[in-house]
């Protein structure tokens, strides 16, 4: 099944041993070098090679799919809001990028969390004449910004589809996204804690936690799991994140303190393994004999690339990507192994 090689690759980089810290003077000629310096840079932050790090993936062609660069936008997004002094320069010398490529910029401005980052944006809206309808669609509130994208998209009542009627579409607030079916936000999320450490992007990778016990839906199952296994692998190597998970299990609902109880014993004991047999099971279960799960596998592709591609960004963070699976970071990375998947059914 799919989803098998998903949680295989998450699991696979993110139990690999940490990595020395990098000194500033790194050379971004891979996605290998790119990896370590994120990895470490919370240890010597240098907010100003963000640019050329910005620009040695664009030449590696690491921003030409979007659910295989949510990491590389949350650490943007990361560093342009822990240093707004510095944010205009930074993204003056980031814009040089092609042209194609400015969404990632847009996109991360918009994440950043920065005061101004509206600001921001209509300062280089010029610049970027590509992205114009993305910027004003970002300006008008119509693009949910990173603390905006809900859980999961709401259903709408007979209200809502009467009232949507009469309702024009600028009056209207539009989330086209939520964690629920683009699992790459929650790469997102991982690369801004990458850059900042902050506690805002790991609450709410969190608050998906309820999701890995979920009875009725393949992708909520999957995608808690996934933000499950990240949260322990990453807190088995990350001390602060380790006591940030104990702190905040004494404040949150017995439903999420249990799996983060859980999280920290995993992370403690080094039991991750246990974590991912139980969760494949769950997930197997589910798409057998569950109700209303999703059993057609050929309509998983969003949910299983999504999964591919945090665990490919998060293997080259760590820099081991050379685990014996068909996993290239850019380009078409996700869909080579889900095909390379798909032929070993």
């Amino acid at each position: 099944m799919r989803y098998l090689i998903a949680v295989a690759v998450i699991t696979a980089a993110l139990s690999a041993p940490a990595v020395a810290a990098l000194p500033n003077s790194v050379t971004f000629t891979s996605i290998d070098s790119v990896g370590r310096w994120i990895a470490n840079y919370r240890a010597k932050p240098d907010p100003m090679r963000l640019p050329a790090m910005v620009r040695a993936l664009s030449q590696i062609g690491a921003f030409k799919e979007p659910e295989a660069a949510g990491v590389y936008v949350g650490f943007i997004a990361g560093v342009i809001g822990a240093n707004p002094g510095k944010a205009e320069e930074l993204v003056g010398k980031m814009i040089t990028v092609a042209p194609a490529e400015h969404w990632v910029i847009v996109r991360a401005i918009a994440y950043s969390n920065h005061p101004d980052w509206k600001g921001l944006l209509r300062k280089f809206a010029d610049r970027m004449p590509l992205r114009q309808v993305m910027i004003d669609k970002y300006l008008d509130g119509k693009l949910a910004t990173l603390d905006e994208i809900p859980l999961e998209k709401k259903k709408l009542t007979l209200w809502d589809k009467v009232r949507g009627h009469f309702q024009r579409e600028h009056d209207t607030k539009v989330a086209e996204e939520a964690l629920e079916q683009s699992p790459e936000l929650l790469d997102t999320l991982w690369g801004y804690y990458f850059a900042t450490g902050s506690y805002r992007p790991i609450g709410r990778i969190v608050s998906l936690l309820p999701w890995s016990n979920d009875r009725d839906s393949v992708d909520k199952l999957t995608v808690g799991n996934m933000a499950k296994y990240t949260l322990a692998t990453n807190a088995a190597r990350d001390n602060d994140l380790l006591d940030m998970l104990r702190r905040v299990s004494k404040r949150e609902p017995k439903n999420v303190a249990s799996e983060l109880n859980e999280i920290v014993e995993a992370a403690e004991t080094m039991q991750t393994t246990r974590l991912r047999k139980d969760a494949l099971a769950s997930i197997e279960e589910l798409k057998r004999k569950g109700p209303g799960s999703k059993r057609d596998i050929s309509n998983w592709g969003q949910i299983g690339q999504g999964a591919l591609a945090l665990g490919c960004i998060a293997a080259a963070a760590t820099g081991h990507i050379e685990f014996g699976l068909p996993c290239v970071i850019g380009g078409a990375a996700s869909s080579a192994a889900l095909s390379y998947w798909n032929n070993q059914q």
